[in-house]
């Protein structure tokens, strides 16, 4: 019986946890883990399914895998996450390539999914998506030095236009004792930055605790040696307390970079979204940020063709990031999901949102050229992730950048760098949105 697992997770990095969950019982069960889905006895596809181009990806992957199948590069292959917990009954129906499922609540079954498809049985299993998850290992699929703590599962903010809910359940928070504990595990293990994710970071601890958590978990954190950067994502405006605010003022190891997702800043249009909040108390909150923390870096995502966005409504939203000017943003067309209220309603035509998402990137692509102009001359401090043998230069992040969503700074050394190492790079330029320079003796 064939013992190789490959696997492709897809989707955000809360999606990346799970996929390494399942790696981690699969290898203590005795199963190889491939770097590649060459070869493998089995491929798992971790799959998103939170808008139409998230599913187009998914589905086409999983079509990919069946042409390697029918080819004998492959074997069995098992569909889990987002897109099979949505599409409960359509899955095994439409894609016949697919030997079997596993919903969001049922990721600790892998080991019984494999088992199953390698006697040539189908399996599929739905579990309760509001039950709290197992408290399980990982294998890391981010390089050593950076991982994801993943410190809560779900969602309560119920946002018109968002399955998300329907996918992952009701918030739940993880014990601060068993985030702590895997915190530990992984600066052991060699994790320099840690970043903290959940669908809403800033509710954690409401439901089990009954009170916000985050600040005393971050406080918490940064007690943990090995430990350099700790970045927060994921903050939902109407969430932020001046005592979080205070505690990544003062802690070292939190970074300055704030990832507050707002979608729109129009009143009618947060209200027929169910997004809490008005553009007054947006306007307050990033202005009490950038008076307290003035080298904040932001990030923000944006939807364009939103239920109820006219030309005065979309130029609102621009000149609001003409204001503002946040150094991080990714605007996204709206994409009406079935079961949704934002669905039902009146919303642009397809082709005037992606022009209007495509003129906000292009805002903020001038946007943040003038951040990076303003840091040339400055000297950073890098976290090494590679380097470029192309270029023959070393290559990394600022605080200012998250991993696969943002720029880099590409350098160069007079002395050995390791990757994982922190360096000082004195910035001599910029180009097509990242930055370069060296390495200061």
């Amino acid at each position: 019986m064939g013992k190789r697992i490959g696997m492709i997770s897809l989707g955000c990095a809360k999606n990346q946890v799970n996929a390494e969950h399942m790696l981690y019982l699969l290898r203590e069960a005795g199963y190889e883990l491939l770097p590649s889905v060459e070869g493998a006895d089995v491929v798992i596809i971790n799959t998103c399914g939170f808008i139409d181009s998230a599913k187009s990806e998914a589905i086409d992957n999983i079509l990919a895998m069946g042409q390697l199948k029918e080819q004998g590069i492959i074997g069995k292959i098992l569909v889990t996450g987002c897109l099979s917990q949505r599409y409960q009954n359509e899955i095994l129906g439409e894609l016949p390539e697919v030997d079997g499922v596993l919903g969001t609540g049922s990721y600790g079954s892998v080991v019984t999914a494999v088992r199953a498809l390698l006697d040539e049985r189908k399996f599929v299993e739905f579990g309760d998506i509001d039950l709290p998850g197992d408290e399980l290992g990982r294998v890391l699929t981010t390089p050593e030095h950076y991982a994801y703590l993943k410190i809560a599962e779900g969602c309560d903010n119920r946002c018109s236009y968002c399955v998300i809910p329907k996918l992952r359940g009701r918030f739940r928070s993880r014990s601060m004792e068993d985030c702590l504990y895997e915190a530990r595990l992984l600066a052991d293990g060699g994790v320099r930055e840690l970043i903290v994710v959940a669908q809403d970071t800033s509710r954690y601890g409401i439901d089990r605790y009954g009170e916000r958590k985050l600040p005393e978990l971050l406080r918490e954190l940064c007690k943990i040696d090995g430990l350099h950067w700790i970045r927060v994502h994921y903050l939902y405006p109407d969430e932020m307390t001046d005592e979080l605010i205070e505690t990544i003022a003062s802690e070292p190891k939190l970074v300055h970079y704030f990832d507050i997702p707002i979608q729109h800043v129009n009143a009618n249009i947060l209200k027929k979204m169910n997004r809490r909040g008005t553009r007054q108390e947006l306007d307050a909150l990033f202005a009490k940020i950038r008076a307290r923390i003035p080298d904040a870096v932001f990030r923000t995502s944006l939807i364009s063709g939103l239920p109820g966005e006219g030309e005065a409504e979309f130029e609102e939203l621009c000149n609001w990031l003409r204001e503002h000017k946040l150094e991080r943003v990714g605007a996204f067309v709206f994409s009406p999901e079935e079961g949704t209220a934002a669905a039902r309603m009146d919303y642009p035509e397809q082709e005037v949102a992606a022009r209007r998402a495509e003129y906000i990137n292009e805002l903020q692509s001038r946007i943040m050229d003038e951040y990076n102009a303003a840091r040339v001359g400055t000297a950073l401090e890098v976290l090494c992730d590679g380097y470029d043998e192309e270029n023959a230069c070393w290559y990394g992040r600022s605080y200012a950048d998250s991993p696969d969503i943002d720029g880099r700074v590409s350098f160069t050394s007079r002395t050995p760098v390791r990757v994982g190492d922190f360096v000082t790079v004195r910035i001599e330029g910029a180009r097509d949105g990242d930055l370069y320079g060296e390495v200061e003796a």
